[in-house]
């Protein structure tokens, strides 16, 4: 195993209720994941170390296999380090396998997708139970429709319509390998894995479903709303609640203990 001097790269799988925190990224002032997964390895190590994750979700947006990764100096195990980071983190962040890596991975750079499960509760009454964690749409939506979008979706192109702001981003192409919606019961989930995406990418693409799935919109206007190239142009930007990030892949798979 190739080292950074005398640190080891620790890698971990991380589930995370984001409702009460505002986002990943640490912020002055504001709970974030960051800032959780920080304090718990300064307590357990007693070394203040910087934490990377693969995906930097929004405020309000949870995860399913979020991956984060940190360099230590301690001696132990992934297990230990999955039992002892989750006897310090709060109970709406927990810690579900880990592993040693060699130093040049990295968590972002060398993910080969990522996969995002965005939740819509379509039923004529709300859910009190599923209120934190789905969108709810009382009209009925409609799925074929939604699915004759996403393949239009799939491929390589640019999405910059689908960003709410561009900031410093070199280039909007992205190669979406994957989009589709499918309902269970009253439960409608839209399904969307790429390479990597653009701010609010995800959630500005739910919002335009959902308007194609109400008949407010047309897969003409789709078309010229992807050709237009211009950032806040789809959407209206599904709430963060429905959202989550399910899962990163790598090339190689992670050999996790638990």
């Amino acid at each position: 195993m190739k080292l950074f001097g005398s640190f080891n790269k620790i890698v971990l799988v991380v589930e995370y209720d984001g409702s009460h925190y505002h986002g990943f990224q640490w912020q002055a002032g504001l709970p974030t994941i960051q800032a959780e997964m920080e304090g718990a390895i300064r307590k357990v190590t007693g070394e203040r170390r910087r934490v990377m994750a693969a995906s930097r979700t929004d405020s309000g947006v949870h995860a399913k296999g979020q991956v984060a990764s940190f360099q230590s100096e301690s001696a132990l195990s992934p297990q230990t380090f999955v039992r002892a980071l989750n006897h310090y983190l709060p109970e709406d962040i927990a810690v579900k396998g880990a592993c040693r890596v060699c130093a040049d991975f990295n968590v972002r750079h060398d993910a080969a997708s990522r996969e995002y499960d965005y939740f819509i509760l379509n039923t004529p009454t709300r859910s009190p139970l599923a209120r934190g964690f789905a969108y709810f749409v009382a009209n009925e939506l409609n799925i074929e429709v939604m699915n004759a979008a996403c393949q239009l979706i799939e491929g390589q192109h640019d999405f910059a319509s689908f960003a709410t702001s561009l900031g410093k981003l070199r280039s909007t192409v992205r190669d979406v390998y994957e989009a589709k919606v499918t309902k269970e019961q009253d439960l409608v989930t839209v399904h969307v894995v790429a390479n990597s995406f653009l701010p609010h990418q995800v959630r500005n693409t739910v919002g335009l479903l959902i308007r194609l799935g109400l008949g407010k919109s047309g897969l003409e206007e789709l078309r010229q709303i992807m050709e237009a190239k211009m950032p806040g142009l789809a959407g209206p930007t599904a709430p963060a609640h429905g959202l989550c990030l399910t899962r990163v892949n790598y090339a190689g798979n992670l050999e996790l203990a638990v």
